[in-house]
């Protein structure tokens, strides 16, 4: 089985390459089917979601529009609990269906916030799209429309996850190691 190592952590292979792109796919199906026409407004959260928004982005048929909203709430290998808004949303999303790209939903206290920040800018509607769902470390009541695989609470890295910055960059995704 492959592994990487980054920093002083080992991680085993987890999902392939080609199991990640089958379900971009299909969430890109369903997205273009419930959309056609409406012209959304797709939020990537960065750093995480950058490869992930590309790669479904380039599969959304019909008019859209794709920006980034850049947050964090991650030290190491456990959420801070603190989330703090690095870079903010320039567009008026007022009247306007917009998709929460995320690479992956766990907590949802990141997901949350920006939930509440979206709100009050009135938006048609909002929906999530994640590529990875953590359904035992879910907190929140907030539904997540689109998900792409639900995944066991493991502390994953690759295909834009990343430890401490490192990992981002490979095309598989990876589990710490037991």
């Amino acid at each position: 089985m492959q592994t990487v190592t980054l920093h002083d952590k080992t991680f085993e292979l987890f999902i392939a390459e080609n199991a990640i792109q089958q379900s971009i796919s299909a969430l890109a199906v369903q997205i273009n089917a419930d959309y056609a026409g409406k012209n959304p407004l797709f939020l990537g959260i960065l750093n995480g979601s950058f490869l992930f928004a590309a790669d479904l982005f380039r599969q959304i048929e019909g008019n859209a529009e794709i920006s980034f909203l850049k947050m964090a709430s991650y030290q190491g290998t456990a959420t801070t609990g603190k989330i703090s808004e690095l870079i903010g949303l320039n567009e008026d999303i007022s009247n306007r269906h917009v998709i929460i790209i995320e690479d992956i939903v766990d907590t949802g206290i990141t997901l949350e916030k920006i939930i509440n920040d979206l709100i009050a800018k009135q938006p048609a509607s909002i929906a999530i799209a994640t590529l990875l769902f953590k359904p035992a470390a879910y907190q929140k009541n907030i539904p997540v429309n689109y998900v792409g695989m639900e995944v066991g609470n493991d502390f994953l890295v690759g295909y834009g996850l990343d430890y401490d910055g490192l990992g981002r960059n490979l095309k598989e995704i990876y589990k710490l190691k037991a």
